[in-house]
């Protein structure tokens, strides 16, 4: 449990963030809450139950305001997107302070731009940086890494996204738009190797997701984090990642509507499955995990490697990946009851 550690949410009063401040509360850590809006933090402290959380607005393009909403802290915890924005000045507070910095980004831009920009400073201050460890990224790079098991390398990976509906926050839109014309609205792929970039468009097909969900229309070489976070560590030269196609034009769609909450914790009514197989020689391995609501989910992902990281239950320091720097099939097991994983032949 946390043990009353202060940690630092930088946007914390969007949608991803009154997540992760609700299960930081939840498992004992303390919140402080930051981001550049002071009345929606003082609205977000005052919905809280207890005593009253610190508010400290600050901004990324205001470096002393950073420092003061990381003084004291044990982690910062970044969910204020678009992170090609937010990431750097964020990391760059947390080296100064001298602590750990988690990130929610699912840009692949400014997830390969925080491994190439911080990696040698990272690691040379001992300090952690864990970009992406969120849904996208984060979740299927945990289960690339536990169905690789004891293989060091493989010919591929395939991450599968059976989202039963996708319903966009106005952060998602954002950060979108600002990757999509980072790579001047190409598509992006791991293939060879490296990241390449395409102007065709994706192909369409049928993945066989296991029961009950089964075999789906999805689109094919879809641009997701996957591509920056699972090549960061494993040596597999392609990664593929594919997202229901009834998903993807939701998210797609200009009026397509933000998530609605459904249940006590704030949660909305989508549910997914995610479908890792990755295959070396004429041998297939396979990790599934099964769930509930893709942005509320994210919280206990987060919180769960603060955890990890505050009391050394990590294998490298500096920049790095959920699945190069956690124990991936126990930390997986960990998000019980969030996430249902499993193991399959």
């Amino acid at each position: 449990m946390g043990s009353g550690q202060a940690v630092a949410v930088f946007g914390a009063y969007g949608h991803t963030g009154r997540f992760v401040v609700a299960q930081l509360r939840e498992r004992g850590f303390v919140p402080v809450l930051s981001g550049r809006d002071a009345d929606k933090l003082k609205e977000l402290a005052a919905s809280q139950p207890g005593p009253g959380l610190d508010v400290r607005p600050a901004s990324v393009d205001d470096p002393a305001s950073l420092d003061h909403a990381l003084a004291g802290a044990a982690a910062v915890v970044n969910c204020a997107g678009p992170f090609a924005t937010t990431a750097a000045p964020v990391i760059e507070a947390a080296l100064r302070a001298g602590i750990p910095y988690v990130d929610v980004a699912a840009e692949i831009e400014a997830n390969a731009d925080t491994f190439a920009h911080f990696t040698d400073r990272a690691r040379a201050a001992g300090v952690v940086i864990v970009p992406a460890m969120a849904f996208y990224g984060g979740l299927g790079d945990l289960l690339t890494t536990a169905a690789m098991g004891d293989w060091t390398a493989a010919d591929e990976a395939h991450i599968a996204y059976g989202l039963s509906s996708w319903h966009p926050t106005a952060g998602t839109r954002a950060a979108g738009a600002v990757s999509r014309e980072r790579r001047g609205g190409r598509r992006v792929r791991y293939t060879k190797g490296q990241l390449e970039y395409c102007q065709d468009a994706p192909p369409t097909l049928t993945w066989p997701f296991p029961d009950p969900m089964g075999p789906r229309a999805v689109i094919g070489e879809y641009s997701m984090a996957d591509v920056v976070t699972v090549p960061s560590h494993l040596d597999v030269p392609e990664v593929r990642c594919y997202m229901t196609d009834v998903a993807a034009k939701e998210l797609s769609a200009s009026d397509t509507p933000a998530p609605s909450p459904v249940d006590e914790r704030g949660r909305s009514a989508q549910t997914f499955l995610v479908d890792v197989v990755v295959r070396s020689g004429g041998t297939e391995r396979r990790a599934v995990a099964r769930g509930r609501d893709i942005y509320a989910v994210t919280a206990p992902l987060v919180v769960e490697a603060v955890d990890r990281i505050l009391t050394g239950r990590t294998r490298t320091v500096g920049v790095a990946s959920a699945g190069e720097i956690f124990d991936a099939p126990g930390f997986l097991r960990a998000l019980s009851p969030h996430v249902s994983f499993e193991l399959r032949p």
